[in-house]
C-alpha cells in the first residue's frame, strides 16, 4: 500500500535497509485492519516482530519514538494479535519494536532501534 507522507515512506525504506542489515526478514510492510496500522512485520531470531516506524526531520518536537503514546500502542497488540491469529505458520514467540528514522534531506541522520516495546 502507498504511503501519502513522503517522509514517513523514506523512512520506512530506510528502517527496513537497517532491519535487514540487522538479520530481520521483512515479511510485509504496511499491514492495515481497520483499528490498525503495522508499519513492518519481520521474523528474527525465530520471534514474529511487529515493528512501528516513526519518522522526522529533526527533534524540534521530540524524539520520533515519543509518538508513540499508550493509544497507539494498544492499536498495535490489537493489530499484531489479529495478525497473528490469520497467519498461524508464523513463529509462536512474538515482541514489537519501534524504529526511530531521523533524516536529513534523503539521508538517515540517525537511526535508532527499541527492542520490545511493549511487553508483549
Amino acid at each position: 500500500m502507498r504511503i501519502a507522507n513522503p517522509i514517513a515512506s523514506l523512512g520506512e525504506d530506510k528502517a527496513c535497509e537497517y532491519l535487514r542489515k540487522n538479520g530481520y526478514k521483512i515479511v510485509e510492510r504496511n499491514f492495515r485492519k481497520g483499528y490498525g496500522e503495522i508499519d513492518i512485520v519481520a521474523i528474527h531470531e525465530n520471534t514474529l516482530v511487529f515493528i512501528e516506524v516513526k519518522t522526522r526531520t529533526s527533534n524540534s518536537f521530540g524524539s520520533p519514538l515519543e509518538a508513540i503514546n499508550y493509544w497507539k500502542l494498544k492499536s498495535l497488540i490489537k493489530t499484531a494479535q489479529y495478525y497473528k491469529m490469520t497467519h498461524r505458520n508464523l513463529p509462536e514467540s512474538l515482541r514489537i519494536d519501534a524504529v526511530s528514522v531521523i533524516l536529513s534531506g534523503n539521508d538517515v541522520k540517525s537511526i535508532e532501534l527499541t527492542k520490545n516495546i511493549s511487553g508483549f
